[in-house]
């Protein structure tokens, strides 16, 4: 994709696409996805669903489990982030 007429592409937004989970336990962003025009805003929109809070919580135990997070700032991160996808699934209902 070369220009910007919001004519995106069918994997736009999706989390699973534009940043999978590779085999190292991290995500990578595919080349072709590093090409696109849309890269940044496809990937604050993928980010922004229920599937961010997943990657945040995958990041959060990541810190821990090299001790760059304490239990309790650990324990706090995660409540907030349960909050934030209770308060999505809420939205969801709502509609």
């Amino acid at each position: 994709m070369t220009d910007k007429t919001n004519n995106y592409p069918p994997c736009y937004g999706n989390l699973e696409i534009v940043f999978p989970l590779k085999n190292d336990g991290l995500r990578h962003s595919p080349p072709q996805c590093m090409q696109c025009v849309f890269k940044t805003e496809c990937m604050r929109t993928a980010m922004k669903g229920g599937s961010g809070v997943q990657v945040r919580e995958e990041a959060l135990e990541r810190a821990y489990r090299s001790g760059n997070v304490s239990f309790l700032e650990r324990w706090s991160r995660k409540k907030s982030l349960h909050c934030r996808k209770m308060a999505e699934k809420h939205q969801k209902q709502k509609k």
